[in-house]
Formats: C-alpha cells, structure tokens, sequence
C-alpha cells in the first residue's frame, strides 16, 4: 500500500491510500466529531459535523472529513472559527428534535451551543441513518427505513420482517444517538404485537 503523508492540525500524518480524512486523523489520535460515521458501514457524509478545513492554492475549502480521501501535501485544519461556528450551528439544529439526546448535550457544552435556538420539532431522529445502513449493509434485512420527506422523514421498522428479524436482533438500538430507533420499534412491535408489547413495557 502507498504512504501518503498529509498535515492535520500542523501535525505530519501518515496514512494509506484509499483512507479518508476522518480515518487519517483518528489513527492519528486526533479527534473529529461525528454522529452518522461507523467503521462497519460506507460512509454517509450525512450529519456534516465531520466537516475540516482544507488549505489550498492560497485558498480554504469546507469538506466532510468521513468522505474526503486523503492525498499527498493535504492542509488539513479539525477546527476554527468558521468550523466551529458552523458545527454549533448544526447540533442547534438537531437539538431542536431531539434536546435530550446525550451525544448532542455533550457537544453542546464543547461548541456553546444553545438548545433552545430553535423551535422544537420533536421527532428525536436526526436522519442519521445509522439504523438504516446497518441492517442494509450488515444484516442485509432492510427491515428499518425512512419514511416521508425533508423535515417530516422518520424511521420506521417495516412491520412483516421486522416480525420475523428484529424482536430477538436489535442490534442497531445501540448505534441511536438518540433513543428514536428504540421508540420507533416499541411502536411497531405495539402495532403488531399488541399483548406483547404490553407485557414488555409493565415488566
């Protein structure tokens, strides 16, 4: 595999070719914030937190850093005025779905964001994606999906192979930042499952 040297935060870094910006810096033990990215599924460049800065011929550029490859001679800056303002901008945004959302009050508090800039649309999904793409790209079962459009899209589980795939699954509950899936599920196992569901919610 070629070496490709690149500089993140003025630090020189060594990476492989094929990898992508994200993957260069967390092998180099510098962090990059995201909420759509893992390591098992393609990457989605949904949620734009990943986004760094690039210097080049004299000028600066804004890219997704989990689906930018990485090249040769690469400037690459993980934070700055412009990025920060912007990623507060962004966890503002989906805080006004879901406010709650442990790994959004956290980068809240590193990026001053304020949770109430928004008028609250209380839907808790952030289209991440997330639950789609695993059970697409590992569990090849597309039993959970999205639903409508623009602000209005929603997971939902779909219900004839979520009835045969998921109850005893479940595997992508924990990739949720925040908590929809599991919210998402009840509901369809409460629709097609009715006795159980309510067997399992008094327990």
């Amino acid at each position: 595999m070629s070496q490709i040297l690149l500089q993140i935060d003025g630090k020189e870094v060594e990476a492989t070719k094929g990898m992508t910006i994200l993957e260069a810096a967390r092998k180099a033990g510098i962090s990059i914030p995201t909420l759509c990215h893992h390591d098992q599924l393609e990457p989605f460049g949904g949620c734009r937190l990943c986004i760094v800065e690039l210097e080049e011929r004299g000028g600066t550029r804004l890219v997704a850093s989990c689906v930018y490859p990485v090249a040769n001679n690469l400037i690459v800056r993980t934070r700055s005025e412009k990025i920060d303002r912007i990623r507060k901008m962004i966890i503002e945004l989906l805080m006004a779905h879901a406010p709650d959302a442990f790994e959004l009050v956290y980068l809240a508090r590193k990026y001053g964001a304020d949770r109430n800039r928004f008028e609250k649309e209380a839907s808790f999904c952030i289209h991440c994606g997330l639950c789609v793409r695993y059970c697409a790209e590992v569990k090849k079962k597309n039993a959970v999906g999205f639903v409508d459009r623009g602000i209005r899209k929603e997971i939902s589980f779909i219900p004839e192979i979520a009835a045969t795939e998921c109850w005893n699954c479940k595997e992508c509950f924990p990739l949720c930042p925040t908590e929809a899936l599991q919210s998402a599920f009840m509901l369809t196992r409460a629709l097609f499952e009715p006795k159980s569901a309510s067997a399992q919610l008094a327990e």
